[in-house]
């Protein structure tokens, strides 16, 4: 039953992300709170392709999206540890040589728990479902399959999901306090602008 939900989701694309992850990266980084991440832990025990979809392996999955987590997380320097788990649960990577009719989108679902390293227990006692879709362009439109290579595709995929995991985040500091809570993102800032300044001088 849980390979059919999973499975329900890459097709339906429940709660899906279709932003582009990558281009993101490149705008100033907002403060989360004390967030510094300690490590990211991901696995595929469950993986499942979806139909009409390219082969990839638990171990490119594991590879490109601990990437992605690591070179999105990596950028925040707050003062508390957290770590990152990440279960790869299923995946389409759209291929070439169907009809653009039945051309499917390359997509991506993980599970994610987020631990504090002080006091080794998870933020979250529900693991979060993450679903993640290619993002939107010229090339994507007529499927990625045609324009895009496998490794293009997982880059894509990850990104967006590395993206739609700190939306998650973001949105429990605000509702529920992780990470200090809001006010803790004034600190950060006041912190680095100090480290700034006796780097200065």
């Amino acid at each position: 039953m849980r390979r059919v939900i999973v499975l329900l989701a890459i097709l339906f694309g429940l709660s899906a992300c279709s932003s582009d992850g990558a281009k993101q990266l490149q705008a100033p980084v907002e403060p989360l709170g004390n967030f510094r991440l300690g490590f990211a832990e991901v696995v595929a025990p469950n993986l499942v392709k979806g139909p009409a979809s390219r082969d990839a392996t638990k171990e490119e999955w594991i590879a490109a999206m601990d990437e992605a987590l690591e070179t999105r997380f990596k950028r925040y320097e707050g003062d508390h540890f957290y770590h990152i788990g990440a279960s790869v649960e299923g995946f389409v990577l759209a291929q070439p040589g169907i009809p653009l009719v039945l051309s499917p989108k390359s997509a991506l679902i993980l599970r994610v728990t987020i631990w504090d390293d002080a006091t080794q227990t998870k933020l979250n006692e529900e693991t979060e479902l993450i679903t993640a879709l290619e993002q939107l362009s010229g090339e994507t439109l007529v499927g990625s399959g045609l324009t895009q290579s496998k490794k293009q595709q997982m880059d894509n995929l990850t990104a967006n999901a590395a993206l739609l995991v700190e939306r998650w985040m973001r949105s429990k500091q605000k509702s529920d306090g992780w990470f200090g809570g809001l006010a803790a993102n004034q600190k950060a800032v006041d912190a680095a602008v100090a480290s700034e300044a006796i780097t200065a001088q």
